[in-house]
């Protein structure tokens, strides 16, 4: 993570442009989690409790906007950073838009009202209990920052951790039924472990970068109050407080969409990473039935197919990740996978071309196997099923696979599958994180 506010944000956009993607911290279930959206009242009593009581998160949803319109559904303001200037009251029908310009901010109107231009930051504030703030297109909770940088205006989201957690749960696990309530409650644990992790207990503490998280999969995926529902907020209140500990300590737990029976630990997945005795490789088979808990995912087994234009694309990718000077990628003539992790994941592959091998090892074999749309590879627990040949080289592969993500720590579709058993939620955080416990974090 980058930490210095200029140009801190060399790749990301607003939260609505979401990728699917697997990161050594926190995950996604993609497209198979639905995401409502709710359109009635604020849900929940948390909202506006922004007096001391929970660690204040600082969400960016944008780094380099170049103008930032924003709202609010009820009476709101805009001030100059500590409230010394109040910039624009309004009733909520009002379009405005923060606007940057050398290095400085103002607010302007659709009518053509602007205010003068000042160094900034400026604070919008939702004026009343009901009112929520839009930016854009999006209602969020809590405090909207604009902050002028080299390249736009930082957009950051500051509120309790409480009511950032109601924007991510529906995101990372999805609106689930009533039997999948202790996997929500689990979610919810482990998405506020990793945000105490990052938020400190003072605020006085600033991060240099203005934030503490970003609201993509290079976090956790925030969406705001738009995708809040009635369960979700209920597991997270239900768990207010808790997080997962390992020997005292706060723990930093990954989790990720489903893993085909067997998790993975770090270094199966990710280089140069600290082994942690709370991310062992667990077996996730339901005695039961024999298959894995997680079989319930529609993504949990998979093919892949990739034709000869894939196959040089790949190659080049990893040449670029390697560094190579000249990426130019040859002619495929074998790929093969060197080499099995305890879990059974690809710990190689090789790519064998009439310019010589390139090897891609762990996670990023993932990151270079990417299908037509661009789509990263959803495990690398896979073989490869199928081989087309003509003139000596391949002109397509076929791979079957299992699971989703990077499979360290929990599996989301697991905790689904636990959850429908009768599990309960710190009892399916004990296993996919072995030998912690669940406590209050303060």
């Amino acid at each position: 993570m980058r930490s210095l506010i200029a140009g801190a944000f060399g790749t990301l956009v607003a939260a609505a442009a979401f990728t699917v993607a697997c990161a050594p911290r926190g995950g996604s279930m993609g497209p198979s989690a639905p995401t409502p959206v709710m359109q009635g009242p604020i849900t929940g009593e948390a909202h506006g409790r922004l007096d001391g009581r929970d660690r204040m998160a600082r969400i960016a949803l944008a780094g380099k906007a170049q103008q930032a319109p924003v709202s609010a559904t009820g009476r709101w303001r805009i001030d100059e950073q500590g409230g010394r200037t109040k910039l624009v009251t309004g009733q909520g029908a009002e379009n405005w838009r923060v606007e940057q310009q050398g290095g400085l901010l103002r607010v302007a109107g659709d009518n053509g009202d602007a205010t003068p231009w000042r160094e900034g930051p400026f604070v919008a504030r939702a004026v009343d209990g009901g009112s929520a703030l839009r930016y854009d297109n999006r209602r969020y909770r809590g405090e909207l920052w604009f902050t002028p940088t080299d390249s736009g205006i930082l957009v950051v989201n500051r509120l309790p951790v409480e009511e950032y957690l109601r924007g991510v749960v529906p995101i990372e696990l999805g609106t689930r039924q009533p039997a999948d309530r202790a996997a929500l409650e689990a979610q919810a644990i482990a998405a506020r472990s990793y945000a105490y992790i990052r938020v400190p207990s003072d605020e006085s503490v600033e991060p240099r970068s203005g934030w503490h998280m970003v609201a993509t999969v290079q976090n956790q995926v925030y969406a705001g109050l738009d995708v809040e529902a009635p369960i979700v907020n209920e597991a997270i209140d239900n768990t207010a407080g808790l997080v997962i500990r390992y020997n005292g300590l706060l723990v930093d737990a990954p989790y990720y969409s489903s893993c085909g029976g067997r998790t993975a630990a770090p270094k199966e997945s990710w280089r140069d990473v600290r082994e942690e005795p709370y991310l062992q490789s667990v077996d996730d088979t339901d005695p039961r039935t024999g298959r894995p808990y997680c079989d319930i995912s529609p993504r949990n087994h998979w093919t892949a197919e990739f034709d000869e234009a894939q196959l040089s694309e790949t190659v080049r990718r990893a040449l670029v990740a390697a560094g190579a000077r000249d990426p130019r990628p040859g002619v495929v003539t074998e790929m093969r996978v060197e080499g099995r992790t305890a879990s059974g994941r690809a710990t190689a592959l090789v790519l064998r071309t009439d310019r010589g091998d390139v090897t891609v090892r762990n996670n990023e074999i993932r990151n270079v196997l990417r299908d037509a749309r661009g789509a990263i590879l959803s495990s690398t627990y896979f073989s490869v099923d199928r081989e087309s040949r003509a003139r000596g080289h391949l002109t397509g592969v076929s791979l079957h696979g299992h699971g989703n993500g990077h499979g360290v720590g929990m599996c989301q579709w697991g905790a689904i599958g636990r959850s429908r058993a009768g599990i309960d939620a710190r009892t399916i955080l004990r296993h996919y994180y072995p030998g912690t416990v669940v406590g209050f974090a303060d």
